[in-house]
């Protein structure tokens, strides 16, 4: 299996191949802006798309009416990449912060906290290379 440096194009693409996949679940639609800060090269700008539960857009960069940006700094998402740390507690630990519609973002935990989801992390973290 190859693996692909975290973050960079390659590995987006790669993880949005592996997420197709996912069951659909309805109503579970958002706009997700992710920003790592302090990383090796500086902060990252990426976003995903997801539409009742599939990812339909993944890439670098900035996503224009983005409904929620979650912002942690590199060494959390590290972290949290290796399954490490979990992304709801380091939510509530105040370690990931959350900008925008709070609402939204809890409309997708039935997708996060599913088994499928979970076996999703464990599948990106074999291609990853840190």
């Amino acid at each position: 299996m190859s693996k692909y440096l975290w973050l960079s194009k390659e590995w987006i693409d790669e993880s949005a191949k592996l997420a197709e996949g996912q069951p659909e679940r309805q109503g579970a639609t958002a706009r997700i802006q992710y920003r790592i800060e302090g990383g090796p090269d500086g902060n990252i700008l990426y976003y995903w798309i997801i539409e009742n539960g599939k990812l339909i857009e993944s890439d670098l960069g900035e996503l224009d009416g983005s409904e929620i940006t979650l912002v942690q700094n590199y060494d959390d998402a590290v972290k949290i990449q290796k399954l490490q740390l979990d992304a709801n507690a380091a939510f509530m630990q105040g370690r990931m912060k959350v900008e925008g519609n709070i609402g939204k973002l809890m409309s997708l935990l039935p997708v996060t906290n599913s088994p499928e989801y979970r076996q999703l992390q464990k599948d990106i973290l074999e291609i990853t290379q840190f």
